[in-house]
């Protein structure tokens, strides 16, 4: 490829973000012209630059890779997006693709690997871990609804019933209901089971 490819990384994690920046410098046809550690820094990091591809780690505050992706694939569509994590977990995958991601990488994946997904998308292409692409499609879609979704990740706080009801506007009666839907969709126990599988799965 003649030109230069434009790359945003975005991870908040100091030390790794420089490690991947050094790593894709060693690289003749790709620069990285840009760095966030937050996730809500990263379309307006985007835009300033013109950048090409933008690799996104999925833990970040303000906002994770998933968010910052469907932003970017919403306000800036040309940009391709390569989805960066440390947990191998199949459905973060599945949200990823639907956030409009490009590809899905573990970051321990090998720097060789990384250079050539940032020059793959760039034509088309989508480059998917395969072991969580048959993880993924092991564990079947995500059986939450985006209300059952939005209640447990309120109930890992620790809230009660009555501090969830207040907080996402809606009854304890309600509340109950989808933690108790939820339970049994995840044939789990208790809600602090719930929890702990949907975040294993990567569906919360």
């Amino acid at each position: 490829m003649s030109r230069t490819i434009k790359v945003l990384l975005a991870e908040d994690q100091s030390m790794v973000r420089e490690a991947l920046a050094a790593l894709l410098g060693l690289e003749e046809d790709i620069e990285v012209v840009a760095q966030v550690a937050r996730g809500d820094e990263v379309l307006e990091a985007a835009r300033a630059h013109a950048v090409d591809v933008a690799l996104l780690d999925i833990e970040m505050p303000g906002a994770t890779g998933i968010e910052a992706a469907a932003r970017l694939h919403t306000e800036l569509p040309a940009v391709k997006l390569v989805i960066l994590t440390t947990f191998g977990r199949p459905g973060y995958l599945r949200s990823a693709m639907e956030s409009g991601a490009d590809a899905f990488l573990v970051k321990d994946a090998p720097a060789a690997q990384l250079a050539e997904a940032v020059r793959k998308v760039l034509t088309g292409e989508r480059v998917i871990d395969p072991t969580l692409a048959a993880a993924a499609l092991a564990d079947g879609a995500n059986p939450l609804t985006d209300r059952e979704r939005e209640v447990l990740r309120a109930a890992a706080e620790g809230s009660t019933n009555a501090e969830l009801a207040a907080s996402l506007h809606l009854s304890q009666g309600t509340v109950r209901n989808y933690l108790s839907t939820a339970i049994q969709k995840l044939a789990v126990r208790n809600r602090a089971e719930a929890v702990r599988v949907a975040r294993e799965k990567g569906w919360l």
